[in-house]
């Protein structure tokens, strides 16, 4: 969200913007786990899983994101989201990506299961039948696969993360004001 308010107000050089996959649990299998258990392991069941949702949901209320965790059931494992990202064209990526952030944080659905991700698919315009050939193919989860080790080896341990220009990095939600300062310092060391 703070980067999309940035770039509204964006006067410099054109700036394009690259999804990159990213897992913040790996250890998940295909199928998902049960998210309370998962949440309430994060904490060693020191820590009242309430807690740990205080901090997200208020940050996503000063942005306007809605998070309704009672509603999730299932810590699903990513792939496949981020596979269907991945094939999406670029002018519809936002929206898909807002739409599994729905998906999940809003609603609880798995968006580990390829028909809840369809769906999603779908309400973008997409064509689902041929775009489910493409997310289970060997090829698509490989080049996740490359981007998410990509991540790593770049130091990333969580998101959001920024690369520009392949020269600066920096991570956490940064409020809009900050990520314009560091385009304008990108863009003043271009010239």
């Amino acid at each position: 969200m703070h980067l999309q308010r940035s770039l509204q107000d964006w006067q410099g050089e054109e700036i394009t913007v690259e999804y990159k996959a990213f897992f913040l649990d790996p250890s998940i299998p295909p199928e998902g786990v049960d998210f309370r258990k998962k949440m309430n392991s994060k904490g060693g069941g020191r820590i009242p899983i309430e807690q740990f949702f205080d901090g997200p949901r208020q940050m996503g209320e000063s942005v306007g994101l809605k998070f309704n965790f009672e509603a999730i059931t299932k810590a699903p494992n990513t792939t496949l989201s981020h596979a269907l990202i991945a094939l999406t064209p670029n002018e519809k990526v936002d929206s898909v990506i807002d739409d599994v952030y729905a998906a999940y944080f809003e609603h609880g659905q798995d968006i580990g299961d390829i028909e809840v991700l369809l769906k999603v698919a779908e309400k973008n315009g997409m064509d689902a039948p041929s775009l489910k050939v493409h997310m289970m193919d060997a090829e698509t989860r490989f080049k996740v696969q490359a981007e998410v080790d990509e991540a790593y080896q770049l130091g990333v341990s969580g998101v959001p993360f920024f690369v520009v220009n392949h020269k600066y990095a920096f991570s956490g939600a940064q409020p809009p004001q900050v990520i314009t300062q560091i385009l304008q310092k990108v863009e003043k060391e271009m010239k």
